[in-house]
């Protein structure tokens, strides 16, 4: 039975009924010596908590999309099939172009959650090693007539940790919120391209490559970004991508796209950190090297440094002590041609949570409309 789906629901449900009938019916009515007895009431008692905390557990995770399958949630999963050292560009010495390309068989979403018109695939990382499915949203334009021959800009959205592929489409509901947007012309159009990026048992990659363990990086910016535009009527120049994240999704987001403005224009990041050591099971935060090189803070001093400020726009959001001062620090140091906008999220405003992300997506979907060409 799936983690997420409503039978799983309905039935924890059915058991919590269960058990809250059951010390009513069977409390007075259980025989035997005392001890036994006792044991037997202490029995109800500990299943109706369990039920409980059940209802409460599977409610809070569909509502958020914390994990997607059980897999996720006991840690049994893999999604590495190798970890090669890829090298300063995580391409480990090949060229896209010279790949052939990824074509992909495509179906329907397997979760109404993530809204109508939602397609996924299961894509195994050439490059990376790294294996999972990534789910692909179509603006409204992609099959109209007059854009038949047209391409369009591509917004990769990541999730926080633990977090999945699914949330930004289902708890934050972009596809449902963007499409009127996008018809009425509000919001210039562009396809949403949501990969998993819960890759590793009980860890947050951090979206770094780490020979041995995972290539994230790679994973996110070569593997599912060259398929997109193998499989669809994409942009393939960095004008045509962003990166979008909320929490330590916003964190990749800002990262990713600074480590390579040769593959991305602009970021989104809400609620994120500059930090990685933020976040307790990062694997970036817990050595020392990756700390300091996949901070946002520090890639963009080196390119500064080095005299290369990357040609790149980043919005951050965030409220007093949950992401705002990280979008200033980067801010600070921002040269032309990088800009950074700052908003900052009252803080009244729900706190870290989805809801405050799902209400920002009309907002940093205009202002990435005005970044992005096809």
């Amino acid at each position: 039975m799936s983690l997420t789906g409503t039978p799983f629901f309905l039935t924890s449900i059915a058991l919590l009924i269960v058990a809250f009938v059951l010390p009513f019916a069977l409390w007075s009515r259980i025989a035997g010596p005392p001890v036994l007895r006792g044991l037997g009431r202490l029995a109800m008692l500990v299943f109706a908590q369990f039920t409980a905390i059940t209802v409460v557990f599977v409610a809070v995770n569909n509502a958020n999309n914390l994990y997607d399958t059980w897999d996720d949630l006991l840690g049994t999963g893999s999604h590495i099939e190798a970890a090669r050292d890829l090298g300063p560009d995580g391409m480990g010495g090949r060229q896209v172009k010279d790949e052939p390309k990824e074509l992909q068989k495509f179906r329907p979403a397997d979760d109404p959650v993530v809204g109508p018109g939602v397609q996924m695939t299961d894509l195994s990382g050439k490059i990376s090693g790294v294996s999972g499915e990534v789910y692909v949203w179509l603006p409204p334009q992609y099959n109209e007539p007059a854009y038949k021959d047209k391409k369009f800009p591509v917004v990769e959205v990541l999730p926080g940790y633990p977090g999945s592929s699914k949330s930004w489409l289902g708890s934050l509901d972009a596809g449902k919120q963007l499409q009127p947007l996008m018809q009425s012309g509000e919001i210039k159009p562009f396809i949403i391209v949501a990969p998993r990026t819960n890759v590793l048992t009980n860890a947050d990659t951090g979206c770094v490559n780490i020979p041995g363990k995972v290539n994230a990086d790679s994973w996110l910016t070569v593997d599912v970004r060259q398929m997109v535009i193998d499989n669809f009527r994409a942009g393939d120049q960095p004008d045509s991508w962003a990166l979008a994240g909320y929490s330590a999704g916003a964190h990749c987001a800002a990262k990713l796209a600074l480590s390579h403005p040769d593959r991305y224009r602009a970021a989104v990041a809400m609620s994120g950190y500059n930090d990685p050591a933020i976040e307790k099971d990062s694997l970036a935060g817990k050595d020392p090297k990756l700390r300091t090189e996949s901070n946002p803070m520090h890639i963009l001093k080196t390119a500064n440094a080095n005299g290369k400020p990357p040609r790149l726009a980043l919005y951050v959001s965030g409220a007093a002590g949950d992401g705002y001062e990280a979008g200033i620090g980067l801010k600070q140091l921002a040269k032309k041609p990088t800009t950074v906008t700052v908003t900052k999220i009252s803080s009244g405003a729900g706190g870290h949570a989805t809801s405050v992300w799902r209400n920002q997506v009309p907002e940093i979907s205009r202002w990435l409309g005005q970044q992005l060409t096809p």
